[in-house]
């Protein structure tokens, strides 16, 4: 028996060594370009730096295994996720239509979304929709292809904050929490408190969700949560106190990175630990996360406000003149905030049968003064995450694989 558990322990450690990210190669590969990163070596921070690189290579049933790699990453050093957390929020969306299971209930259905609680708002049109009403469908696209912040408060408020956070804790993303709206100075009380919703099919009611409170706290305590050296306030007066983000969303890298893989790559977990998603909502997420906004027709989106790479940091850096790949897709959802730069993505070559995953934050706000917007995201955040893209993107094309990828999964007609 003793025998038995010495190797039972032997095999645990071992396993849990083996799911540990290789903190070597990525250190190595970015001190070894100076002439790309030469700020965030020298900066004091870094620039809270923090990245996961994962390999992914196919055995001869196209099947993925999967490497990864680590800088400075540490699930206890906060950093504010900003619009990272509305790809897992989406994705809660459709678990509770398909939990709902109610008919005439789906995607499509006109949504309208009322108020009972100070502060709350009404929608009861959507402009940028075909018919010009709201429905879920609409809100997911406008999240995967340009980020927007009502679609988000949307369907934070129809999932309810209490069953997201039940959601976190059932797919094991412990240091996570999502316990506010986006962009509107939800504090306090009134992130607890979400809307009433009813939704149509034409003229009938089919569902009415009614508003919810959600008595729940949920305490975390990551260093770093203290920032800066004073901030702007509501009458933008500066305050000079250093900013607290303790009642805001936590989402660290390697949960996101582990939502995005499980959405990509369902197949790599047990059933139990799949999302509760049908076939055709996981080619929806698909295509519209992999699609340039300027793709799309409904909603619209054009140049100068939008172009093609909007959105696509870890490859194109938010540059709006941007030749595009026509070979490469990155599926991908980002955030940027309080001079935070933050991208999870996988991105496929389909030429070169390349595919990785690569999650990276960065910040930069010298002044270390929160809310005045001057942040050097356009000097640092960006070009930052361009080139680690870059770098890892180089590396993989010249990386030898035993078996190709077949990549037809993630190919879509735009």
């Amino acid at each position: 028996m003793k025998l038995y558990l010495t190797c039972l322990l032997l095999m645990m450690s071992v396993t849990t060594m083996a799911q540990q990210p290789d903190t070597v190669f990525l250190k190595n590969l970015i001190e070894s370009h100076p002439e790309l990163f030469s700020h965030i070596l020298n900066h004091p921070t870094h620039n809270e730096v923090q990245i996961l690189y994962t390999q992914i290579d196919r055995d001869e049933n196209n099947v993925p295994h999967f490497k990864s790699y680590s800088y400075r990453l540490n699930g206890n050093h906060y950093f504010y996720p900003a619009s990272t957390v509305k790809l897992p929020t989406a994705i809660f969306a459709l678990e509770k239509l398909n939990e709902l299971n109610i008919k005439g209930l789906t995607v499509k259905s006109t949504m309208i979304t009322d108020s009972a609680f100070s502060g709350q708002t009404k929608v009861t049109k959507d402009s940028s929709s075909k018919n010009g009403l709201p429905s879920i469908e609409n809100y997911i696209k406008k999240i995967l292809l340009v980020s927007d912040n009502d679609a988000y408060n949307r369907l934070y408020e129809f999932v309810g904050r209490e069953e997201i956070n039940q959601k976190l804790k059932k797919y094991g993303l412990n240091g996570t929490r999502i316990i506010g709206r986006l962009a509107i100075g939800d504090r306090g009380d009134s992130t607890r408190h979400t809307n009433p919703i009813d939704f149509y099919d034409g003229k009938k009611l089919v569902y009415h969700k009614p508003a919810l409170y959600d008595a729940n706290d949920y305490p975390m305590h990551p260093e770093n949560m203290i920032q800066g050296k004073g901030y702007l306030d509501r009458n933008d007066k500066l305050v000079m106190k250093p900013f607290d983000f303790s009642h805001n969303n936590i989402y660290p890298l390697a949960d996101q990175q582990m939502v995005l893989k499980r959405l990509l790559f369902p197949e790599s977990f047990p059933k139990d630990q799949q999302y509760n998603l049908t076939d055709d909502q996981y080619k929806f997420i698909y295509r519209y996360m992999s699609m340039w906004p300027t793709e799309n027709k409904h909603p619209t989106y054009s140049p100068p406000d939008y172009y093609p790479a909007y959105c696509k940091w870890l490859f194109y850096g938010g540059d709006s003149l941007a030749v595009i790949n026509p070979h490469i897709r990155i599926f991908d959802k980002i955030g940027d905030s309080y001079g935070y730069d933050i991208d999870n993505a996988y991105i496929v070559d389909f030429k070169n049968k390349v595919e990785f995953m690569l999650s990276a934050v960065v910040q930069s706000n010298d002044d270390e003064i929160y809310n005045d917007n001057k942040y050097e995201y356009k000097t640092v955040c960006l070009p930052f995450m361009k080139n680690i893209g870059q770098l890892i993107y180089q590396y993989e094309i010249k990386r030898e694989k035993q078996y190709l990828p077949d990549l037809k999964k993630f190919k879509f007609r735009y």
